[in-house]
C-alpha cells in the first residue's frame, strides 16, 4: 500500500463515521499556541476545541497533519527518528468517546475494505491509574469486548507485564498511557495500539517492553480519551512557581478524542519494511539523491545514513519555507538553517554537488497532490535552499580546516603545538572543546552549535557548552546595545490612538499610512511571491515601516513595480471595508494573517477593494483616494532572511 493510498483511506473512513475532513494547520503554530517552534501533533492545532470552543467543521473532525520535531534532529540518520512527518488522526469535541474510537480504530485496522491487517497480529496497552486518576477500566472492557466479537478470548496482562499467549491488553503507568501535550493542559488516559512485526519468531512470551524496544511491536496508533485539564496548584501565592510544583487534574465540562497514526511508520508496517526509508515517501527521494552523486543508498552505513539525512533534511526544509520561515539565526529560521548546513555537510560524504533542485523535485512529486502549495511554491523553496547552501559552502571548508586544527590541538599534535599556544587553542583534561573555540566556528564560519556538538563526538570529544553560550550571551549583550529596539505589529484601535495623539489630522495620517502596508504586504507578494510574509511594522504620522520574510535586495525594477502597482489601486478609488467573523473562516476566505498577534475568536477582516484581505484591528481610510501617492524611501536589511521598507505618502 502506497503512502497516498493509507491517506486517502483514512480519511474517506472517517469521513464515514461523520467526520469533517479539514485540511493539515500550518507548522507555524497560532499564538495561542506558541509554546512550540513548530506543530510537532496533530492536536497541537486543536487545544482550544478540547475546551469547548465551537469548530467550524463540528465536533466530528478528521485530517492528516503535517509536522515537525526538531528534539531529535541529531539523531537522524538512524532507522527510527525523522524531522518531517505526518500525523493521521480523528478528533471528537464533546461528540462520542471510548466505544467508538476504539471501536473504529479496530475497524479501520482490520476492515477487509481498509487495511486488512491481521487482528492476532495486535496488542493494546491501557492507563491502569496512578496520581490520583483510576484505572482505565472502561477502556478495558471495549477492548476484551472488541477482541470477543472476531472470536479471541483474551487476558489482562499483571502488574509485572509479562506476556503470554492470551494476553492483548497491557495496563501502564503514566509515563507510559497518560498522554499531555506540555506540563499543563488538556490530557487524559490513552490507549496505545501495537502490532507484531515478526510473528514469525512465535508466540510473544516475556517482558511487554522488551518486544517494543527490539521493535518486534511497533506503536501504529494511539487514541487519546482528553477528559481532564493538568494545573498547577500552587498553595501558597508568595512562592514561586518552581518552589510550589503541585499539579491537580480537573474534570473538563466536555469530553474528548484525540487521535495520532504514524502515517510512515504505518506505511512501513503494512509493506513489512523494516524502517520508513524503504517506502515510497523516502524512495524516489533517494532515486534523485543516486542520480545526482552516482552512489546507491545501501553501499555502505555511512552513505546510507548521509541518504537519510540530506533526504528528511531538505524534506522538512521545504515545507518549513513553504510555510513562510526563512532561514535565519533565530527560532524557526535557526532551525531551518541547522537542517539545510547539517545536510550540506552530508553531502560531502556522497560527493554531492550542492544543487539540491533534483532532490526538491522529487519531494514535491511525492507531496504535491496532498500539498498543492509545496508544487505552487517551488521556485522560492529551491531558491531559498540553494541561497543558504551558497552562503554556508563559502565558510564550509575553511571551518572543517578550523576544527580539525582544533581537534588537533584537543589530542595534543606537536606538529600543531606552536599554533595552538599562539590561538589559545585552550582545552582540559576531559578533552572538551573550548567554548571559545566552538563560538568562533559558530560565529566567523556559520556552524550551528548542534554541528560542532556532533563533529566533536565523532571524535569522541565534547564542548565546553557553559563557556560557549557565556560567548554567546557576550555577543548578544554588545548585538542588543547597538541594535535599535524591536517594535511591534502596526494594529491599531481608535480609541488607543486617539489617547496617544490628540492632534485629529495625525490620527488622520496614521490611518492613511495603515491602509497603506495592507497595499504593501499585499503588493509585495504580487511582486516578488507568496512566500513574502509581514514580520512586523511601525507607523507614525509621517512614515510608515515594515519588515517583510524575503531573502535578498530589492532590485531598482522591484521597487519600482510595487510602488506602481500601490498607486494603480489608489487611483482606482478602491472603498476599503471590514467584516467581522470567525478567525478560522477569515483565513479560509484567504485573509492574511501572517504576524503573530494573539487573535481574539472573532477578528475584523479588512478589505480594500478586491486587491488585499487582512486579518487587522484597523483603522484604516474609508478609501483609498483619501491616500495620496505612495513612495519607497528606502529598502534595507532588518535582520537574516528578512527585509525592511520605509515609506510615505504624498
Amino acid at each position: 500500500m502506497t503512502s497516498q493510498e493509507l491517506r486517502i483511506k483514512f480519511l474517506k473512513f472517517f469521513e464515514s463515521k461523520g467526520h469533517t475532513i479539514i485540511p493539515s494547520a500550518s507548522l507555524v503554530p497560532r499564538e495561542e499556541n506558541q509554546s512550540v517552534l513548530f506543530t510537532t501533533a496533530g492536536m497541537h492545532p486543536l487545544v482550544p476545541y478540547f475546551f469547548g470552543k465551537n469548530h467550524l467543521g463540528g465536533k466530528r473532525i478528521a485530517n492528516s497533519q503535517k509536522c515537525i520535531r526538531t528534539a531529535d534532529i541529531d539523531d537522524v540518520g538512524d532507522n527510527r527518528h525523522l524531522t518531517f512527518f505526518e500525523m493521521m488522526g480523528n478528533w471528537s469535541f464533546g461528540d462520542y468517546f471510548k466505544k467508538e474510537a476504539i471501536e473504529w480504530s479496530f475497524e479501520f485496522l482490520t476492515g477487509k475494505e481498509w487495511l486488512n491487517m491481521d487482528p492476532k497480529r495486535i496488542y493494546v496497552t491501557v492507563f491502569r491509574g496512578e496520581d490520583g486518576i483510576p484505572c482505565d477500566d472502561e477502556a478495558i472492557e471495549i477492548w476484551k469486548n472488541v477482541f470477543s466479537k472476531i472470536g479471541m478470548n483474551i487476558r489482562v496482562a499483571g502488574k509485572d507485564e509479562i506476556m503470554k499467549n492470551d494476553i492483548r491488553i497491557i495496563p501502564l503507568g503514566v509515563d507510559d498511557n497518560f498522554w499531555i501535550a506540555g506540563e499543563t493542559g488538556p490530557c487524559g488516559p490513552d490507549t496505545e495500539i501495537f502490532y507484531d512485526t515478526r510473528p514469525e519468531e512465535g508466540i510473544l512470551e516475556g517482558n511487554f517492553s522488551d518486544f517494543v524496544k527490539n521493535f518486534r511491536l511497533i506503536e501504529i496508533w494511539n487514541n487519546v480519551f482528553m477528559e481532564y485539564e493538568k494545573k498547577l496548584k500552587i498553595k501558597n501565592a508568595k512562592l514561586k512557581i518552581e518552589e510550589a510544583k503541585e499539579y491537580e487534574y480537573i474534570k473538563l465540562k466536555q469530553r474528548n478524542v484525540d487521535t495520532g497514526m504514524g502515517l510512515e511508520r504505518t506505511v512501513a508496517v503494512l509493506n513489512g519494511k523494516e524502517t520508513v526509508f524503504e517506502t515510497d515517501i523516502f524512495e524516489p527521494i533517494f532515486d534523485a539523491i543516486s542520480k545526482v552523486c552516482g552512489k546507491k543508498y545501501n553501499e555502505n552505513p555511512e552513505i546510507k545514513k548521509a541518504f537519510r539525512i540530506i533526504a528528511d533534511h531538505i524534506k522538512a526544509s521545504a515545507f518549513i519555507i513553504c510555510d513562510g520561515v526563512m532561514p535565519s539565526n533565530i527560532g524557526r529560521g535557526y532551525v531551518l538553517r541547522r537542517l539545510i548546513r547539517r545536510a550540506v555537510r552530508y553531502s560531502r560524504t556522497l560527493e554531492l554537488e550542492l544543487n539540491f533542485k533534483l532532490i526538491i523535485d522529487a519531494i514535491i512529486d511525492i507531496y504535491k497532490v496532498q500539498y498543492p502549495e509545496l508544487d505552487l511554491k517551488s521556485p522560492e523553496i529551491i531558491k531559498a535552499i540553494r541561497q543558504e547552501v551558497d552562503k554556508f559552502n563559502k565558510t564550509l571548508e575553511r571551518g572543517l580546516k578550523e576544527f580539525e586544527r582544533t581537534v588537533s590541538a584537543v589530542f595534543g599534535d606537536t606538529t600543531m603545538r606552536e599554533e595552538k599556544d599562539a590561538r589559545e587553542m585552550a582545552y582540559d583534561a576531559l578533552k572538551k572543546i573550548s567554548g571559545k573555540i566552538a563560538f568562533d566556528l559558530y560565529q566567523t564560519y556559520g556552524f550551528p552549535i548542534e554541528m560542532i556538538k556532533e563533529l566533536a563526538r565523532e571524535y569522541g570529544l565534547a564542548v565546553d557548552e557553559i563557556e560557549f553560550n557565556i560567548e554567546l550571551e557576550k555577543h548578544q549583550e554588545v548585538s542588543r546595545k547597538g541594535a535599535e529596539v524591536k517594535f511591534g505589529g502596526h494594529g491599531m484601535e481608535v480609541e488607543s490612538l486617539k489617547s496617544k495623539v490628540e492632534n485629529f489630522e495625525e490620527i488622520e495620517k496614521k490611518k492613511k499610512l495603515h491602509t497603506a502596508t495592507h497595499l504593501l504586504h499585499q503588493a509585495l507578494r504580487i511582486i516578488l511571491g507568496v512566500t513574502v510574509g509581514q514580520m512586523g511594522s511601525d507607523i507614525n504620522s509621517e512614515r510608515l515601516r515594515f519588515d517583510f520574510t524575503f531573502d535578498r535586495k530589492m532590485t531598482p525594477e522591484e521597487i519600482k513595480l510595487v510602488e506602481e502597482l500601490i498607486n494603480e489601486q489608489i487611483r482606482k478609488n478602491l472603498n476599503v471595508k471590514y467584516e467581522e467573523m470567525l478567525f478560522e473562516k477569515a483565513v479560509h476566505l484567504g485573509a492574511l494573517a501572517f504576524f503573530k498577534e494573539k487573535y481574539p475568536d472573532r477578528v475584523k477582516v479588512y478589505s480594500v477593494g478586491g486587491f488585499s484581505k487582512e486579518v487587522c484591528g484597523g483603522p484604516h481610510v474609508e478609501n483609498t483616494s483619501e491616500m495620496g501617492e505612495f513612495k519607497i524611501q528606502k529598502e534595507e536589511s532588518s535582520s537574516a532572511g528578512v527585509r525592511r521598507i520605509k515609506a510615505i505618502l504624498r
